[in-house]
């Protein structure tokens, strides 16, 4: 410790000092990120596990583990989540625990712009960390020294030019990441880096593989997300028989080989095109079939694409065995010119209703899904009990939005584009949990964020049957059967609760909705930020008696009241030009208008001074700021 400098000393260095040696290793990995980078948790995870940090534990993947260290560091605060993102994804390092790391490591790693190299020994250096602002930059001659790098990170983006006789001098790496590179073309020699085991080539230029790729039998990862000029794999991915994850997001291959069931590592496809199985050469398909699935038992993370390519569906699900798959998205190609025909809607949703997940699914995605309804097993504990993330994105022919009210710990629903929904009723919370009088049966009983927006056609929104309301409450003879009413989903129990921990409700672009459910305001507890951004339909926002932090209203252009939100402590309000009334907001600290705001708000802003002076004694803080598009 008498070596660091002084601010690093102390309690700073035992907190490093007293960690496991495998996490020193990851936090020291940490510093290879320039300043104040949002580094990404599955980044670091395969990362870590390609530089060997990672141990092996029975029955869990190493993924799994590395997971466990990002979120272990993070408990120690030595990495500090970012809150922009759930689940606390993404991180940064702290200023002086990033001076820790870089001084701990900094006989075997370089940071800085790759000229600078020239003047060093670099014999001794295991881990380049490439970072420029200059325009054009190419890693520099070496000459005769003997390199045994391990990592190549690259921050230069497309700066970084990548001379094909630079792969000759790096005969031990470990890590190559040139995402976002210029590079075009890889060379054949790249089969002689027999020890890479991650190969990130992520938005660069690519333009084609080499078969040779196929001699990298310790490859681990291969990432080709968005290289938006690659349109084939070539035959020898199929015999990387090490590769753990194949990233093929936003890359419009269209050529790929049989026999990626053969990967049997494999645990990480994003990207994987649906084929319609017809082969133009020995081996090669214009996409996968669903079948050859079956045999990727330790499947951690799915991405299916252009799913209206399955042929009519005979087989039961090839999903509900993958005991490890975490994360699923369902994807269909999009929209066309064309409607699709009433068979291909019948296949897609035979197809939607046989790609049944396993249980311990946690996050799901359906995206661009053209089926007139959800797929029968969404909504159900008994097929989703795990599940914490749900994504619904232009899904826009269903007319009614799935009952998944009753998902025991889902936390994060974001609902984008169901463009046929017009009314959202009480069979979106789903029949009720156990005893249906029980105070403690609710309806999503763990939902932190709920995410709705693009809805142009929706109207209504209720959580209840009031003609059920009402028909219970006129005693015996006016209720219907309990258990009846359950079956057919048709409103929550009279005791239910409704939203007990939202948090944050955002609410973007549906014009056409009238109200907000009354219920919202009764039940949602702990709700502390609200958005509403063009809803225009709507013209009143009232008696939303917990909503703790904040509300920003913009562009709602029939809103003409907001009253009665005691709790409330920040409101921002831009180009709402009918808002007359604004009153009640008993715990009102700042208050935002942009300048659009500036006329109809003179009605209102005295009001709002006056109780605040009344009510604490102090002067309500007022904000004008411009408006812009």
């Amino acid at each position: 410790m008498s070596k660091l400098p002084a601010e690093l000393r102390g309690a700073l260095y035992l907190s490093y000092d007293q960690l496991p040696q495998n996490l020193k290793q990851c936090f020291l990995y940490c510093a290879l990120y320039p300043e104040d980078w949002i580094m990404c948790r599955d980044d670091l995870v395969r990362f870590w596990i390609a530089e060997g940090f990672v141990e092996m534990k029975e029955n869990q993947l190493m993924e799994d583990t590395a997971e466990q260290y990002y979120y272990e560091l993070i408990s120690r605060n030595l990495l500090l989540p970012d809150p922009t993102y759930l689940d606390q994804y993404c991180c940064k390092m702290h200023d002086l625990l990033r001076q820790l790391a870089c001084h701990l490591s900094m006989e075997d790693c370089f940071l800085g712009d790759p000229q600078l190299l020239e003047g060093i020994t670099v014999s001794r250096l295991r881990r380049l960390s490439l970072v420029t602002d200059k325009e054009i930059v190419a890693l520099p001659s070496v000459g005769s020294q003997q390199l045994k790098v391990r990592s190549i990170m690259s921050f230069c983006g497309n700066s970084l030019t990548i001379e094909p006789s630079m792969f000759k001098s790096f005969l031990y790496v470990h890590v190559l990441d040139l995402s976002g590179s210029n590079i075009k073309t890889i060379p054949n020699y790249i089969g002689n880096l027999i020890h890479l085991r991650l190969f990130d080539l992520q938005s660069s230029s690519i333009t084609c593989l080499p078969e040779s790729i196929g001699s990298l039998k310790n490859l681990q990862v291969l990432n080709l997300v968005e290289c938006g000029d690659l349109h084939s794999l070539p035959l020898a991915v199929t015999r990387l028989c090490s590769l753990r994850s194949l990233g093929l997001e936003g890359t419009p291959i269209n050529q790929v080989p049989k026999g990626i069931g053969g990967l049997k590592y494999l645990n990480d496809l994003g990207g994987f095109p649906i084929g319609g199985g017809n082969a133009n050469r020995a081996r090669m398909q214009d996409g996968w079939n669903l079948e050859e699935l079956g045999a990727l038992m330790q499947l951690r993370r799915l991405d299916l694409i252009n799913l209206e390519r399955v042929g009519p569906c005979t087989t039961d699900s090839m999903l509900v065995n993958k005991r490890y798959l975490k994360r699923l998205s369902l994807c269909c190609s999009g929209s066309t010119d064309k409607p699709y025909s009433e068979d291909v809607v019948i296949n897609i949703e035979k197809t939607f209703d046989l790609l049944i997940p396993a249980h311990n699914l946690e996050n799901l995605g359906l995206l661009d899904f053209f089926g007139r309804r959800f797929p029968t097993w969404i909504g159900t504990t008994a097929h989703l009990p795990s599940l914490t993330y749900l994504r619904l994105i232009n899904c826009k022919s269903c007319v009614h939005l799935p009952p998944i009210g009753q998902l025991p710990n889902l936390k994060y629903l974001k609902i984008n584009g169901a463009t046929a929904v017009t009314k959202i009723g009480p069979e979106f919370v789903g029949s009720g949990v156990g005893n249906v009088r029980s105070t403690e049966a609710a309806a999503f009983p763990k939902l932190e964020t709920l995410v709705i927006q693009d809805m142009p056609n929706w109207e209504e929104w209720s959580f209840v049957d009031e003609e059920g309301q009402k028909a219970t409450a006129a005693g015996p003879e006016g209720a219907e059967d309990e258990t009846d009413a359950n079956q057919k989903g048709a409103a929550p129990p009279p005791m239910m609760q409704l939203l007990p921990r939202l948090k944050k409700f955002n609410l973007l672009r549906c014009p056409k909705l009238r109200a907000l459910p009354q219920q919202l305001g009764q039940e949602a507890t702990s709700l502390m930020e609200l958005q509403l951004r063009e809803v225009h339909s709507l013209k009143v926002v009232e008696n939303l008696f917990f909503l703790s932090e904040i509300l920003v209203i913009a562009g709602c252009f029939g809103l003409e009241r907001v009253s009665n939100l005691p709790l409330t402590r920040v409101l921002r309000v831009s180009f709402c030009p009918n808002l007359r009334c604004v009153e009640e907001f008993g715990s009102l600290e700042q208050l935002w208008l942009d300048i659009s705001m500036q006329d109809v708000s003179s009605q209102w802003v005295p009001g709002l001074k006056l109780g605040r002076q009344q009510c604490h004694g102090e002067d309500l803080d007022v904000y004008t700021w411009p408006r812009t598009e």
